[in-house]
């Protein structure tokens, strides 16, 4: 298995670190393949007989972690520190945190070299300094990384007393540039209580959400609620975000009322009940979930292709979550039939006036940023309105932006136009990628043992992939950057390194003979023909 050029950015970039200060944090959001740079990292800092660990607060995270490493680092003995298992047999160790910071588990736990932390925004937390303190406690040389998605906590606590730096951050932006994750598209929706929501009281971890409730919880504005979707997102899988249960109920009802099947998940929902309506949901039968605080963090439906924002969020990183659910691309295998090319935000909230972006700053300190959001303004009626807005929330202008503007925006600016800004990955793939006929609508790359293309279909890209003794499968379906990060990605999945580089000396030798016999009359008349394209062809 090979890591995109990014992912290997992101590693050097992070054994550099520990090489240099003895920790590091890495900051990358969902769609960033965390797991495996988490595992080539740890590949990278193991040898001569090291040994490491890596936490992770979930029993899933754990099984996940520990498959990613045994494909990125094949060869590597591992072992497990869970409920039902305590070994510290392999090289690597994957645990559990609850049960890991247990004392007569601590106690048994060897002298470690490399210490690796999962969700890393915990770190600071009492079970994990345990953990922590115990493996320095033991060897004051050892490194201690961490990544996560979100460094900015709820409680304003800083990062800083386990790293003291960051190596390096790999944004939004640049991951629905490359076609990783699919853009946003956000509506700010004034239904006439933003000047209340402004007003709200601030708690220790967010806004008063009772008070909140007191004002997003009304009859008129829910069936606003109901009518944006219906025009703006009719028919998508959604989930919406309210502020108390008793919202989150009245809005499920609402759009029930409108023949649209809504489901509702809360805290003190049983677990089997909670199980019951995320399946429903995952079959299509419901095709909205009402949550307050619930599917935050942590759940995951590639197919959810609208997010309603019914609560503003006192911190970015609460916003970026929730929107978070929606930005997934979807696997064609998984959910056969899905074609997915973007997500719909519709906020009746103050979060994208408050934070304008989906990007966020790193600050070990905990502290964050303050002053005004990033906004622009509309050119029908010169309103200054939030960077990541489709569409004016005053006079109601679509707004389409010129493509020096997404392109400028794409990587630091509003995430919400990237169709014709991908990052071009026929440059950046480490394979080559040929134009089999000229018309840019028929894309292909080989190796060794593998290939994968894109082409061009009634109105649609479509990301293919095989591999010997391995059928042809869909990957993707939808946008050209998205089909086309798929198809390297299975590409990478299924090359090693030697296969790889576009500087091969045989990807410019002349078409053999053999290959000639196989291809029609036009191909053979090209008398620049390479052994490559032939292949392809």
């Amino acid at each position: 298995m090979r890591l995109r050029p990014r992912q290997k950015t992101f590693v050097e970039r992070s054994v550099a670190a520990l090489a240099s200060r003895g920790n590091t944090l890495g900051v990358a959001p969902t769609g960033a393949g965390k797991s495996i740079m988490l595992s080539a990292v740890t590949g990278e800092m193991i040898g001569d007989g090291a040994k490491a660990c890596v936490l992770a607060h979930r029993d899933e995270l754990t099984a996940q972690n520990r498959a990613k490493f045994q494909r990125v680092v094949p060869g590597v003995a591992t072992s497990v520190i869970d409920a039902t298992e305590k070994s510290w047999g392999g090289a690597v160790t994957f645990a559990m945190v609850p049960t890991l910071a247990r004392a007569s588990n601590l106690t048994d736990m060897p002298r470690l070299d490399l210490l690796v932390i999962d969700e890393a925004h915990h770190a600071v937390a009492d079970s994990y300094r345990r953990i922590i303190d115990r493996v320095r406690d033991a060897n004051p040389d050892a490194r201690v990384f961490g990544v996560t998605a979100t460094p900015t906590r709820g409680d304003r606590k800083g990062l800083r007393e386990v790293f003291d730096n960051v190596a390096d951050q790999v944004r939004l932006g640049e991951l629905i540039a490359s076609g990783h994750l699919v853009p946003p598209r956000t509506f700010v929706i004034d239904v006439g209580v933003q000047e209340e929501l402004s007003s709200v009281r601030k708690t220790s971890a967010d806004f008063d959400m009772t008070e909140v409730a007191d004002i997003m919880d009304r009859a008129p504005i829910t069936e606003e609620v109901v009518r944006n979707w219906q025009e703006k997102a009719a028919d998508r899988p959604t989930v919406v975000f309210c502020s108390t249960v008793a919202h989150a109920s009245h809005v499920a009802e609402a759009f029930n009322a409108a023949g649209i099947p809504t489901g509702l998940i809360h805290g003190d929902l049983p677990r089997d009940e909670r199980h019951n309506i995320l399946a429903a949901f995952a079959r299509g039968e419901i095709r909205i979930i009402t949550n307050v605080a619930v599917l935050t963090e942590g759940f995951d439906h590639p197919p959810t292709s609208c997010v309603v924002l019914l609560r503003p969020s006192s911190y970015k990183s609460t916003m970026i979550q929730m929107v978070g659910r929606g930005l997934r691309t979807v696997d064609p295998a998984e959910h056969p039939g899905v074609v997915k090319t973007d997500c719909v935000v519709l906020d009746f909230g103050t979060s994208s006036l408050t934070h304008g972006t989906l990007e966020q700053d790193v600050d070990l300190d905990g502290k964050t940023t303050s002053g005004e959001a990033p906004s622009k303004t509309c050119p029908a009626c010169q309103a200054d309105i939030p960077l990541a807005s489709r569409e004016c929330p005053i006079c109601g202008e679509v707004l389409v932006e010129d493509e020096a503007e997404t392109r400028e925006g794409a990587l630091g600016g509003a995430l919400s136009d990237f169709v014709m800004t991908e990052i071009d990955l026929l440059k950046r793939s480490s394979f080559e990628w040929v134009d089999l006929f000229g018309t840019e609508d028929a894309l292909l790359a080989t190796g060794f043992s593998a290939w994968g293309g894109v082409f061009w279909l009634d109105g649609l890209w479509y990301g293919i992939g095989g591999a010997r003794g391995v059928q042809p499968q869909l990957l993707g379906i939808g946008e050209r950057s998205v089909c086309l990060a798929q198809a390297d990605d299975w590409l990478n999945t299924q090359e090693t390194d030697e296969s790889a580089f576009k500087t091969r000396a045989w990807l410019t030798q002349p078409a053999t003979e053999k290959q000639l016999q196989y291809l029609s009359p036009a191909a053979r008349s090209d008398y620049g023909l390479t052994r490559y394209k032939a292949s392809a062809l």
